[in-house]
């Protein structure tokens, strides 16, 4: 099942909820322990979700293509980056979030930016 980390600028909320309607998930934020430190720079989350395998839930538009594509280009992978927007209810993140986790392969959002909700 897909493992996540959740960006320091996400609501904890989503952890938990994410937890509560799926209890076997795998769900880390930035500063947990296990987990990269906060205010860890972008292309070191992107490292660390490579060698740890887990795909990235961020709200970083501006940014975070750039990160990827720089990450990209020096030879790595990452198992997917989710980009949510914080102006969708949570529930419908929350619910977009679940089916992934659940219905897709582990391979299926390899090296790519997904724009939650679908």
């Amino acid at each position: 099942m897909r493992r996540f980390l959740i960006d320091e600028n996400i609501s904890p909320e989503y952890r938990t909820q994410l937890l509560y309607h799926e209890p076997s998930l795998t769900v880390l934020a930035v500063g947990d322990e296990g987990a990269p430190p906060k205010s860890t720079p972008d292309p070191e989350i992107l490292v660390w979700c490579e060698q740890n395998q887990f795909s990235l839930i961020t709200n970083n538009r501006k940014s975070m293509p750039q990160h990827l594509e720089d990450h990209l280009a020096a030879g790595h992978h990452v198992p997917g980056i989710f980009t949510i927007n914080l102006e969708v209810p949570m529930g419908k993140n929350i619910e977009e979030l679940l089916v992934i986790a659940g219905a897709s392969d582990a391979d299926e959002y390899i090296d790519q930016i997904t724009y939650i909700p679908l």
